[in-house]
């Protein structure tokens, strides 16, 4: 058995995303004097999902009652809010409009209200004349007005959470790329890119477009394999069109909600995300291949069955990937007054998507556990809303893992409770 001084920290987090940095600050809260270190491989926190996103912090209407995605977001959205303000982070709570374009929408905007009110959310039905009170330039048949949605600055909520784990001891390591995972009775030791092994007593993996990849070097076979999507956004060069959030009705059959007009923080309205296969995990532009990631994503069987059941669609999302006027005629099924010159491009994010070999996408949050290991395998929109409780969940597990190998938590140890 190794003693306590010859662990380089208690737990160990790869991946300084919102979620690592989460369930790092989750750690330090929970059981504080717990040693936390977390490896990030770029030069900075919130380089990839977390920083390349619409910035919404989701109301969790969306989500199916009882999953972890509603569990997270609808207590998330609320916190995440409060952080925001304490911290100083740029946010504002601005209300969403879903609006149904054609008839065929309707139906599944009803099932929305009655999804939202079994959420307890406040849901505001509207019609035509309604929408056009709190959008002028928006058009639809029908809306419901989510008045809980709002939008905030994801990159500088993980700034202040990877400052918050330095405040209470803890490191976060840049430029840390891990290279390979030994794990041994005692706990793990990880090696990085740059030579220093890493021995913690737990491993929390939350490497997002690679947590996959770092599951398996773990010895652990995740069952699922990342298929990443390219989500391709527009910057509004009139964003006076714009007033707030407005969205489409999303299809059930896809895990993705569709062009959406987003007004940020800041004032700017971004359009998008298209979604296309990304031929790379970090591949923010079609120029951008890694053959060894793209023969990753062909040979999964599951990418195969998605192409099958998914193709119609993902052929409309490629053609107005290719085509700014396709994508132009999309958007102006809600903003008929957009033109092509009025979309400029903006940068893009790639969402780390699960898919189980049968070609199922995972819908829900995936964390799944290994002996002195806890692994995030699924944490796509509505994550970063619910990071803060799921890094609390992450931590609980990362903790319990930590025991087994005989420690306390430094409160247990002085006689406190955790």
């Amino acid at each position: 058995m190794m003693t306590h001084a010859a662990y380089d920290c208690d737990v160990l987090v790869i991946g300084g995303g919102i979620v690592g940095l989460s369930t790092a600050y989750a750690l330090t809260r929970a059981a504080p004097g717990t040693r936390v270190t977390v490896l990030e491989k770029e030069s900075g926190p919130a380089r990839h999902q977390t920083g390349r996103n619409s910035g919404v912090i989701h109301s969790g209407i969306y989500y199916r009652p009882g999953s972890l995605k509603a569990r997270y977001a609808l207590r998330g959205s609320a916190e995440l809010a409060d952080f925001c303000a304490e911290h100083a982070v740029a946010h504002a709570t601005t209300g969403k409009l879903i609006v149904a374009t054609d008839r065929s929408e309707l139906p599944r905007l009803h099932s929305l209200v009655q999804r939202g009110r079994e959420h307890g959310l406040p849901v505001r039905e509207l019609g035509p004349a309604q929408i056009a009170e709190y959008e002028p330039e928006v058009r639809g048949l029908a809306a419901i007005r989510v008045n809980t949605t709002g939008v905030c600055d994801f990159t500088a909520v993980a700034h202040r959470l990877a400052a918050e784990v330095g405040a209470a001891g803890g490191i976060v390591r840049y430029g840390a790329e891990v290279t390979a995972i030994d794990r041994r009775p005692w706990g793990v030791a990880v090696r990085t890119a740059d030579g220093p092994v890493v021995r913690a007593r737990t491993l929390v993996n939350c490497a997002g477009l690679h947590s996959d990849r770092v599951a398996r070097l773990a010895g652990d076979d995740p069952g699922v394999r990342i298929v990443p999507f390219r989500g391709e956004y527009y910057a509004l060069d009139r964003p006076e069109l714009v007033r707030g959030l407005v969205y489409p009705v999303p299809d059930p059959a896809f895990p993705f909600l569709g062009v959406h007009l987003t007004r940020g923080f800041d004032g700017s309205v971004h359009v998008g995300p298209n979604a296309v296969p990304a031929l790379a995990r970090e591949g923010y532009t079609w120029p951008r291949v890694r053959p060894a990631e793209l023969l990753s994503t062909l040979s999964w069987p599951g990418t195969w069955s998605i192409a099958r059941r998914h193709w119609r669609y993902g052929a409309g999302e490629v053609h107005r990937s290719l085509s700014r006027s396709a994508f132009t005629r999309a958007v102006q099924r809600l903003l008929p007054a957009v033109t092509e010159d009025d979309l400029r491009p903006s940068p893009a994010g790639v969402r780390a998507q699960a898919v189980l070999r049968d070609g199922t996408l995972v819908d829900d949050f995936l964390i799944r556990e290994a002996p002195h290991t806890v692994h995030v395998l699924n944490a796509p929109s509505p994550a970063a809303t619910a990071c803060l409780p799921i890094g609390r969940e992450v931590a609980r597990l990362a903790l319990r893992r930590a025991q087994e190998t005989g420690w306390k938590p430094p409160a247990v140890q002085s006689g406190h409770c955790v």
